[in-house]
């Protein structure tokens, strides 16, 4: 595989450069001195910004593209064989790298460096790991893959020796990463579309703790069903292992959690049997209450004072697009969105808004991948069905084609037959106009998924 010389700023490449993983990896080069051209489908307000930092970025992916003072080139899963610019790459001989294969080796690059995992709640514990190392003025470089408001965007450059970023699963990317921090938050059912079964998942997230460098520390959900295969990576290796859960035993606990009106939670935190006092976030529900501790784990690892730890914490809110509030239409009806797409974060979230919710529930919901949902089918029932109210949006295909297997109407029977005031419309506009036309005071509206939803959310307050 190529490597990159990062004492030799050259040029790089990246196809599909308007992704948010792909403009964060993009802006860390630019800032490091390498010269940056891309190409993406259409015009954004990231590309925007990109062009505004200097950086050449081309719309429409043509061979043209690839031009001859290419020194080497990024690209995304999304990029497909049969791609323009991929074919007139590889005929031109120019060396190509995966998103997460530059990423592990920017990685190298500091002594420090922390990698989240897990099928569910990278973003907020990468963003909680982040406001920790802010606080305590270590100037980390961050690579999120969300909108993080106290560093206005997805991505920061810091100059010293301390990186942190989300490890994501999906085609097992993560394998290109050698963290000295490794966090497993959970191991759940997804993606089986590439990985088949929970057990290939298990062994693939397996893999990735065994990449944790020797000296450093594996952070690992001990609460968690594949928790004992998972340590069997370490075996024979100089590895800290440090686990974190609700149950007994664990070496970070959280214990009498409470959660104000607002949903955020406040609790006990009992490390190796001694009471730390208390904590409190800044962002909802008891899930986050567990990947709080995860964050804590690390930064005592890290040996930051414990004060700034906590002031971390109390400042680390949800990226955007988790349990994100929107705003209030009259009369007192709530909009809230959340990127929810999977059965487990569903159902974490509906349990936070039934607790804080003083009308209806409301769930505008938008299945993501066909894949996912035929998988999930009884699951996604089961999860949305405490809502008062679920109006169900066409599947988001993503990366998939529609084989009419499975629809948004599936799920909507099945929900009806728990009782639940489930109603498929297709359409935002036919949600937004049936939602206004049934809404009460005091409401709450979730728009859920991780398609682009959150318009529904967005066009109610606008109009």
């Amino acid at each position: 595989m190529y490597q990159v010389d990062f004492t030799k700023p050259c040029h790089a490449h990246f196809m599909g450069i308007g992704g948010i993983s792909m403009s964060g990896l993009a802006e860390i080069l630019n800032k490091e001195g390498f010269t940056i051209s891309g190409s993406d489908m259409k015009e954004s307000a990231v590309t925007k910004s990109l062009e505004a930092h200097g950086m050449k970025v081309l719309y429409g992916q043509v061979a043209s593209n690839i031009t001859s003072d290419i020194d080497f080139i990024v690209y995304t899963a999304a990029i497909h064989p049969d791609n323009a610019e991929y074919v007139a790459a590889l005929a031109a001989g120019i060396p190509m790298m995966t998103r997460a294969e530059l990423l592990g080796q920017i990685m190298e690059h500091y002594k420090y460096s922390i990698a989240v995992a897990g099928t569910h709640g990278k973003t907020t514990t990468t963003a909680m790991v982040s406001e920790i190392l802010l606080a305590a003025a270590k100037d980390p470089t961050i690579s999120i893959g969300g909108i993080l408001d106290s560093i206005q965007g997805n991505i920061r450059v810091g100059s010293s020796p301390y990186f942190v970023t989300e490890a994501c699963e999906y085609t097992n990317s993560y394998h290109s990463f050698f963290p000295m921090i490794s966090i497993i938050l959970n191991i759940d059912n997804d993606h089986l579309d590439f990985f088949k079964n929970i057990e290939n998942i298990a062994a693939s997230f397996t893999k990735f703790a065994g990449n944790t460098k020797d000296g450093g520390i594996l952070i690992l959900n001990g609460d968690m069903k594949y928790r004992d295969q998972v340590k069997t990576a370490l075996e024979g290796r100089c590895i800290k292992l440090v686990t974190f859960g609700f149950q007994d035993g664990n070496d970070y606990q959280a214990k009498d959690i409470h959660l104000n009106e607002l949903g955020q939670p406040t609790y006990t935190l009992i490390v190796k049997g001694e009471n730390r006092g208390k904590v409190s976030l800044s962002v909802t529900g008891e899930h986050n209450a567990m990947n709080s501790l995860s964050a804590i784990a690390a930064a005592d690892f890290l040996e930051l004072p414990f004060e700034k730890t906590l002031e971390g914490l109390r400042k680390a809110h949800s990226a955007e697009r988790r349990f994100q509030y929107k705003g209030t239409l009259d009369p007192e009806i709530t909009i809230i969105d959340d990127y929810a797409h999977h059965p487990t974060e569903i159902a974490a979230s509906i349990k936070v808004a039934k607790s804080i919710v003083k009308g209806e529930l409301w769930c505008a919901f938008q299945p993501h991948t066909y894949s996912r949902t035929k998988a999930h089918l009884e699951a996604f029932a089961d999860a949305l069905s405490p809502c008062d109210h679920v109006l169900l949006a066409d599947i988001y295909a993503a990366r998939e084609v529609d084989d009419g297997s499975i629809s948004s109407k599936d799920l909507a029977e099945k929900l009806v037959a728990r009782g639940c005031n489930a109603i498929y419309l297709g359409s935002f506009d036919k949600i937004e106009k049936y939602f206004k036309e049934n809404v009460h005071t005091k409401d709450m509206l979730i728009t859920m998924g991780a398609g682009n939803i959150d318009s529904v959310g967005t066009d109610l307050l606008q109009k």
